[in-house]
């Protein structure tokens, strides 16, 4: 089965998102992130940029057991762009015992985020896909990212980069599990959940009458759950919950002015990235307050 995806690193509405239950194949991927299979750099880099290859590196890491099981593509309002924009798969490996939909929790993935137009350097990242509630999590300061700036030959950098993020990822597990085995009382997950909502709205200051201004939904909505899965005290749960309900939005709420509204899913992939990133670590701080 083949879907649009509600992911961690969720993309504007036009972007074109790829998610599967199996691997992707070429055909899948190049239909939703043509940029993958791009076969040079823009017009607008100079001879010092160096072109590289998302698909060349694809293959290479899919040789090595790596699958991908979701691709997504920015677009660009440059005209012309659109074919070199940004783009980002999500990878599992065989080792990792999850290349199809198991009955484990979650599954641990590489995130490789590429461009051909000068958009960002090549990036390696440590995720975690959690099923139940198909969110695609970002690891804080688990494991060390990779960057790897356009210039060299540098596939073979980037299959061992791979392999290194995959075997930090005993360390992610570990701290997985002590997330779920602690449990945090109803006034530290409204205190986690503030703390998360000054990250996806900021501080939010006085107006001109100098009140307040409230973020556009409470606290007490982010902690809450979309389904029986979710219900729970572990700050694992927690964590999950706020996540889900930061990243992708949709809660009803009110503007610093009271009109009705209702919150927006993360549309930029590198707001995603940032933001993700930034509750795991706000969890880790929970989880080392606790212990």
């Amino acid at each position: 089965m083949y879907s649009t995806p509600t992911l961690a690193t969720r993309f504007a509405r036009d972007t074109r998102v790829m998610h599967g239950d199996q691997a992707l194949s070429e055909d899948q991927m190049r239909a939703a992130a043509p940029s993958i299979f791009a076969q040079g750099k823009h017009g607008s880099r100079s001879e010092r940029y160096t072109y590289i290859p998302t698909i060349d590196v694809l293959r290479g890491l899919r040789k090595e057991g790596f699958e991908p099981f979701m691709v997504a593509q920015g677009k660009s309002r440059i005209e012309g762009k659109s074919e070199f924009t940004k783009h980002m798969i999500r990878m599992r490996h065989h080792r990792d015992g999850s290349g199809q939909l198991s009955t484990r929790a979650e599954a641990n993935e590489i995130i490789l985020i590429n461009s051909h137009d000068g958009a960002s350097s090549y990036q390696m990242l440590a995720g975690m896909f959690r099923f139940v509630c198909c969110n695609g999590l970002i690891v804080g300061d688990v494991v060390d990212d990779i960057r790897i700036p356009h210039k060299g030959n540098i596939q073979g950098e980037v299959i061992e980069g791979a392999f290194r993020v995959l075997d930090e990822f005993e360390a992610v597990t570990e701290h997985t599990e002590a997330m779920k085995a602690l449990q945090l009382r109803p006034p530290e997950q409204i205190a986690f959940a503030n703390a998360a909502l000054a990250l996806r709205f900021g501080e939010r200051g006085p107006d001109e009458a100098g009140v307040q201004r409230p973020a556009p939904v409470t606290a007490e909505q982010l902690i809450e759950a979309r389904r029986p899965e979710d219900i729970g005290h572990s700050l694992w749960i927690t964590f999950q919950r706020v996540q889900e309900n930061v990243i992708r939005g949709g809660q009803p709420g009110r503007s610093a002015q009271g009109r009705r509204l209702q919150t927006r899913p993360v549309g930029s992939i590198d707001r995603g990235v940032s933001l993700n990133r930034a509750l795991w670590m706000l969890a880790e701080e929970m989880r080392k307050l606790k212990g």
